[in-house]
């Protein structure tokens, strides 16, 4: 089950964070969200131990979501050392989002 990111605990999670850092940025009336958050989960749970994948609600943390200019959902962020290093946005396929997480990986 992928990690709940919030406005509190984004700096210990994401930005502290010795791994690569997964984030989708979500919400719950939105249909493309619903497709992709299965597949968020199921990364989550792939890559335990090697990389941090989380959700952020973005109508419950705006903060987060305006920071790094979330304008259409789903997004998915990719970060490394607390910097964002890649990004897709829309419902893809998860070997879209294994592909840019491996990447990190290497």
């Amino acid at each position: 089950m992928a990690l709940e990111i919030t406005d509190a605990n984004y700096e210990e999670l994401v930005m502290q964070s010795t791994q690569p850092v997964v984030v989708d940025f979500w919400a719950e009336w939105c249909g493309p969200c619903k497709m992709i958050g299965p597949v968020i989960d199921e990364m989550a749970t792939e890559y335990e131990g090697r990389a941090v994948v989380g959700k952020v609600n973005v109508d419950n943390n705006s903060e987060f979501s305006a920071k790094y200019g979330v304008r259409s959902i789903p997004t998915v962020l990719f970060f490394q050392n607390g910097v964002v290093v890649d990004r897709s946005v829309g419902a893809v396929p998860k070997s879209t989002l294994d592909e840019k997480l491996n990447a990190l990986l290497s």
